[in-house]
């Protein structure tokens, strides 16, 4: 079967996206997954997170946006098992002025996973592709939403969580309306919760009020743990399995094969 391709997008900053990438694809291979994060923040900050140095760099996703790579030219395996990355680099800057002329600029990152053939892990098919979005409704976002089966969105557990949401399904509304109509919303993971602070329960209630079943069980905690990994190239899975986060990534990955597993079977 052709991977499952999930996009983690919300145009806000700060909200987890990265550390949610990093830790749900390291989650995901802990329970038999093969999975590819593609890095598409410029920042580069899911490929640091898993310990690629800049020197390691060679091939990015630049040179699969700007189509001279092949995806599985630009894979590097991680030291994490069953999971590998399309690295990102500071040349994701320029690449909306590179391809902004040409007509199927929104469908590079589709064509790439199309072209995609035998990308195997340990010997096995990819199963999932996670792709890790800028903080921003840009060209590299919009090339995600085209590329997607469906959209994981983490939202922080702050007071304009709801307003930064309603923009954002917005966009995917356009994007399904125009450019990939089976794109779908695989669910919303609240992050940053903190149960002593009222207002992260007051936003939890609040978003699951407006959104229902989309929001996952899960919540992600505020964890200093999980703020602590990337700074040793870890995701937080490797560097304290039994912290709160690391547990919490867990069970998020359980819910999203759930979830995959009803869509499929639908």
């Amino acid at each position: 079967m052709a991977p499952r391709i999930l996009t983690l997008a919300n145009q806000k900053g700060g909200v987890g996206k990265t550390t949610t990438a990093i830790n749900l694809a390291t989650a995901l291979a802990a329970i038999g997954e093969r999975v590819l994060i593609v890095d598409l923040d410029p920042q580069g900050n899911a490929s640091t997170g898993l310990g690629i140095s800049r020197h390691d760099r060679e091939i990015s996703a630049y040179d699969i946006l700007v189509g001279e790579a092949s995806v599985a030219e630009a894979a590097i395996m991680t030291t994490v098992p069953n999971v590998a990355i399309v690295p990102s680099t500071m040349d994701l800057l320029g690449v909306e002025l590179t391809i902004a002329g040409q007509g199927d600029r929104a469908h590079k990152l589709r064509a790439a996973f199309k072209a995609m053939e035998d990308m195997r892990i340990n010997d096995q098919e990819v199963s999932y592709i996670l792709i890790d979005c800028p903080p921003s409704l840009n060209l590299l976002t919009v090339n995600s939403l085209v590329a997607a089966d469906a959209v994981l969105v983490p939202l922080q557990c702050e007071f304009f969580a709801l307003e930064g949401l309603s923009q954002l399904l917005q966009t995917i509304e356009q994007i399904r309306s125009t450019l990939n109509p089976r794109l779908s919303i695989q669910g919303v993971v609240m992050t940053m919760f903190d149960k002593r602070n009222n207002l992260s329960e007051q936003v939890l209630a609040d978003v699951r009020s407006e959104m229902g079943e989309l929001v996952y069980d899960t919540v992600i905690p505020r964890n200093v743990r999980l703020s602590e990994a990337p700074s040793y190239g870890k995701p937080a899975l490797l560097y304290d399995l039994k912290c709160a986060g690391s547990q919490a990534y867990l069970r998020l990955a359980t819910e999203v094969i759930r979830r995959e597993r009803r869509l499929v079977a639908a």
